[in-house]
């Protein structure tokens, strides 16, 4: 075997780390000790150190340094391996680290205080950060641009902001390095507005030129500040300068556009894209998903694969979403198929999205499935599935979760936040478990430190209204610590229509007409519960009143999906291709229905009519059509799932029941509050909704 030098051996050592093969390191290693023996001098050792820490061998790494003789051990061996600790996470170990070198009286450099500050933001303990940047004075090694960069991101990183502006303001001249980390900051720590200043601060102040993370930075301040001008103007600047064509700036424009709403501009950034890579897919795929637009996203999905890219976990995650707002159970499947293909089905965030797609598309074994198979969970988990039966109903499981949570505090450090308790208080309010929600609201803020935002409050006068306290529920408004927001408002109005208290209903929809005008659905429960209690000059006043300020009355349908075809109907919808077969399934089931002994709740029929009209009227809603088409379309004892963008109506509620026994199917309707699980002249819901 032919003689390596030392500097052959240390090119083997380093192109293990370039390859990241910890097997070939080992060999490397083998071949060292096999040349000269155990006892190494400074420079090998330093590969060997600065190889295994950046493979992530941390044991490996101080075994070497161990073996290595106190004098050949240099600034450059500890930051090797204080630098590989914090690269793979070991935030302690690389402080740990640190205090063994300077016990051994090495001085730090500047190579060496970067990764230090690091970790004390990691490990967020600002006061051991400002014994570093103390030492870091003394050493003069301050004024290093990098250090200055790391000290400051430190500050900003731990919240010492008063710190971090006294840095850099002290800085005799600060890099680009410098600039981002003070826009990004400003923009984490919740201030958009500075971040925007400090961006304009660099071009005003001409020390150092903006590069593609600056406009990414200053983008990011415009999203979250919603400063949707702003960011047109730096568009219109990053085409004059020739950086729109930059990838991870027009990745950074698409999302920009799209969390100010502004869809179309993120398509045409999007489309003009001459190269694209992940982020670039995940981010349109994320604006569609955050603008409601589910369809758009599937689309997007689907293009993605044509495409050959490989799903990523955010691109699951997204689209996993979008099925979970269209309530899309059966796309949700196929994506859940391709997540366990791309081996992306473990990852917490998918997992997590899985739970929360089964519980909203109301397939709560399938989230339960889901829920139970992650290797780990975290509270996000939780509460998709506390979510999950939430939307069905089921409140004693949704609070035997909430107390599992609670359980598992000092074990996982799991603590339960404000979506937890939307998520329980709104299982309670659709279970009808008015004393034990009212329990865990009185809880919120006494054991579990969560302050009651309006979300908490719209869902506890939801529940005592469902329950009949609409008075109670009415006063708890009245003394409530924040102003009344629209859902507040809508869930009394919601309780009047149900428990028919058109007089407080009158005080409820005129809060919402001042806080919402425009909104055409609550004038629409104004007018239906006037005329459901018979009062129908005034029902007739608030429909002419909407005409007079020209509001529209928006349409209610329902839709279900056949063999990936959405068919949507209307109230008295006729259009459909198959309009004779629907027609004639519903002659056979309102025979059938009326053998049975259902009788037609004519309150639904909201026009002055004969009782016979009334009844023709009610037998005419956009559910009994969706439902008629999926006895007609589906397979015999398919599931037949249907959605609708209003509540569902008494009358349908009733005649469902009796169809799902007559014809031996599971019916599954998903109205715009809960879902409603038919099987055998049963629901989900206890009929209580």
């Amino acid at each position: 075997m032919s003689f390596l030098s030392p500097k052959s051996l240390a090119t083997l050592v380093e192109s293990a780390v370039s390859v990241q093969s910890p097997r070939l390191g080992r060999a490397a290693h083998a071949r060292i000790i096999k040349t000269l023996g155990l006892a190494l001098e400074g420079f090998l050792s330093n590969h060997l150190i600065h190889m295994y820490s950046k493979l992530d061998r941390p044991d490996s790494a101080r075994a070497v340094l161990s073996l290595t003789p106190l004098h050949f051990r240099s600034i450059v061996t500890w930051t090797s391996l204080i630098a590989g600790d914090v690269q793979n996470g070991h935030f302690s170990a690389a402080i740990s680290s640190f205090t063994t070198m300077r016990r051994e009286g090495l001085r730090p450099n500047d190579f060496t205080f970067p990764c230090l500050f690091k970790a004390t933001a990691a490990l967020h303990a600002p006061l051991l950060g400002q014994q570093l940047h103390s030492l870091a004075v003394k050493l003069v090694l301050i004024g290093d641009a990098f250090v200055a960069c790391s000290a400051f991101d430190m500050y900003s990183k731990t919240r010492f902001l008063s710190d971090a502006d006294k840095l850099f303001d002290e800085m005799p001249q600060r890099n680009i390095a410098m600039w981002n980390a003070s826009i990004s900051n400003a923009v984490l720590n919740g201030k958009p507005r500075e971040g925007i200043f400090r961006f304009l601060q660099l071009l005003h102040d001409g020390e150092a030129a903006p590069n593609h993370i600056s406009f990414c930075a200053f983008l990011n301040a415009c999203s979250d500040g919603r400063f949707l001008a702003q960011g047109l103007q730096l568009h219109g600047y990053l085409i004059k300068v020739g950086h729109e064509a930059d990838v991870s700036v027009a990745n950074g424009l698409v999302d920009f556009y799209g969390k100010c709403g502004e869809v179309s501009f993120s398509e045409r950034v999007f489309e003009k894209m001459s190269e694209r890579n992940k982020v670039s897919w995940s981010s349109m795929l994320a604006v569609f998903e955050q603008n409601d637009m589910g369809e758009m996203a599937c689309n997007l999905f689907l293009r993605i694969r044509r495409a050959g890219v490989e799903p990523t976990d955010f691109m699951v995650s997204s689209v996993l979403s979008a099925c979970a707002s269209l309530a899309a159970l059966e796309t949700g499947r196929v994506i859940h198929g391709l997540a366990v293909k791309a081996c992306v089905d473990d990852n917490i965030f998918v997992g997590s999205a899985l739970v929360d797609m089964y519980g909203k598309c109301g397939s709560i074994e399938d989230c339960e499935r889901a829920f139970f198979a992650l290797p780990r969970r975290n509270l996000v988990c939780w509460n998709a599935l506390i979510g999950g039966y939430a939307h069905q109903g089921r409140a004693d499981m949704a609070l035997d979760m909430f107390g599992e949570v609670i359980k598992r505090r000092d074990s996982e450090g799991l603590v339960p936040n404000y979506v937890t308790f939307v998520c329980v208080l709104s299982a309670c309010s659709r279970g009808g478990m008015v004393k034990a929600g009212m329990e865990v609201f009185d809880s919120m803020r006494e054991k579990h430190g969560v302050e009651p935002r309006a979300e908490h409050y719209a869902c506890v006068v939801d529940m005592l209204g469902r329950a009949g306290l609409v008075e109670r529920a009415y006063e708890a408004i009245k003394e409530m610590s924040i102003i009344p927001t629209i859902p507040i408002w809508g869930a009394l109005l919601g309780a009047c229509k149900m428990r028919g208290k058109p007089e407080l209903g009158k005080i409820a929809a005129e809060n919402l007409f001042k806080l919402d005008p425009q909104d055409s659905g609550n004038h629409v429960v104004l007018s239906n519960m006037l005329a459901a209690a018979g009062r129908w000059d005034e029902a007739n006043v608030v429909r002419e009143e909407m005409k007079e300020v020209g509001i529209k009355k928006g349409a209610g349908c329902s839709w279900i999906s056949v063999k990936n075809v959405v068919h949507v109907f209307q109230a008295k919808d006729a259009s459909h291709s198959r309009n004779a077969e629907i027609q004639a399934m519903l002659g056979k089931l309102k025979r059938d229905l009326k053998a049975a002994g259902y009788v037609a709740d004519t309150k639904m029929a909201l026009y002055d009519l004969e009782e016979e009209e009334k009844e023709s009227e009610v037998w005419s809603h956009s559910e009994k059509l969706a439902l008629a088409f999926g006895l007609v379309a589906l397979p015999p004892g398919v599931p037949i799932r249907i959605t609708k963008n209003l509540r569902i109506c008494v009358d349908c509620h009733s005649a469902i029941k009796f169809i799902s026994r007559i014809v031996g199917r599971e019916i599954i309707v998903r109205d715009n509050n809960r879902f409603h699980r038919f099987v055998d002249n049963q629901c989900s819901c206890g009929d209580y909704w």
